[in-house]
């Protein structure tokens, strides 16, 4: 299975078609063509060659100096978007890569456009950045608790019409659109758990002592909102997912697809930018051998 481009055909939304999530399978195992007792293993293959592929890359992301790279992972609580995270970025050089995470916003935060905590993080060229939650949090935890829009003291903001939310999609838009044009390809991955999944997560971070720092009553408190969840994230990903920067839809019920998907349309994406190792001038490569040849005469006096 060629989940590099699988992950393009299968979880891709379509720019300007509605999205509907009951037509993504959170439970999604891999192709019917790999037989069921094959498709973990298959997975961890291609997890381990799309690291090695993002931490070769890397290099050379680095060395062209042109584009950087911006990851966004949004979902629901227990998705696993910290293991994701990990696993799928074990092999880069940490010098290259930023991971931040964004909670609810800070006093400074809210005294600034809804956009401006996401945009002093963005990664430098040469560089991948990570978005651990975003920007899209205004269009997703803010909708479904809609008074959270009073502390931002917006001038004439009304979160009950749709004109609100529709200027926010735009927002986003225009800003991901503007990043694109100057060098910042974006990756956006929707990790698709299950309501039965969340709950055995839960209950295993409830079960387990060493998983209880991952417990929040919080999160138990959202999932009696999952219905409005889901609406807004399908809302979100229809108004959001454009020809540059599209929505990739992945399954999360099973962790090791999540990882293995994840990776690989990390590593596809980096490729598809075709970086060219930096050439030197004339000058400079005759400075270089210059120096050549002065290492080299070093031998001789010693």
């Amino acid at each position: 299975m060629d989940l590099r481009a699988e992950t393009l055909k299968r979880f891709l939304v379509e720019p300007g078609k509605k999205c509907k999530l009951k037509d993504f399978d959170p439970g999604w195992e891999g192709n019917e063509d790999i037989p069921e007792a094959d498709r973990r293993e298959a997975a961890a293959r291609i997890l381990e060659e799309s690291r090695e592929a993002v931490a070769q890359s890397q290099e050379l992301l680095f060395a062209s100096d042109s584009w950087s790279v911006l990851v966004i992972l949004q979902a629901i609580d227990a998705a696993g978007k910290d293991g994701t995270i990990k696993h799928v970025m074990s092999g880069a050089n940490p010098q290259g890569v930023t991971v931040t995470s964004f909670k609810a916003p800070t006093a400074e935060e809210l005294d600034h456009d809804f956009l401006w905590r996401c945009a002093k993080p963005l990664p430098e060229r040469g560089h991948i950045g990570i978005f651990n939650r975003s920007y899209y949090e205004e269009v997703l935890v803010v909708k479904v608790h809609q008074s959270f829009v009073q502390t931002q003291r917006l001038p004439d903001a009304d979160p009950a019409k749709k004109k609100f939310w529709n200027h926010r999609y735009e927002d986003i838009n225009a800003f991901e659109h503007h990043l694109t044009r100057n060098g910042t390809r974006i990756i956006k991955c929707f990790l698709h758990i299950s309501k039965d999944e969340q709950r055995r997560r839960f209950l295993e971070r409830i079960d387990d002592p060493q998983k209880h720092y991952k417990f929040a009553t919080g999160d138990i408190r959202e999932r009696q909102h999952w219905d409005d969840y889901q609406k807004a994230y399908a809302e979100m990903l229809t108004e959001t997912s454009t020809k540059w920067a599209p929505w990739y839809v992945i399954p999360a019920d099973h962790k090791w697809v999540t990882r293995a998907a994840v990776a690989a349309l990390i590593a596809r994406t980096i490729d598809d930018l075709d970086l060219k190792w930096p050439t030197l001038s004339d000058d400079a490569l005759r400075e270089m051998e210059i120096a050549k040849q002065q290492l080299l005469a070093e031998d001789a006096v010693e």
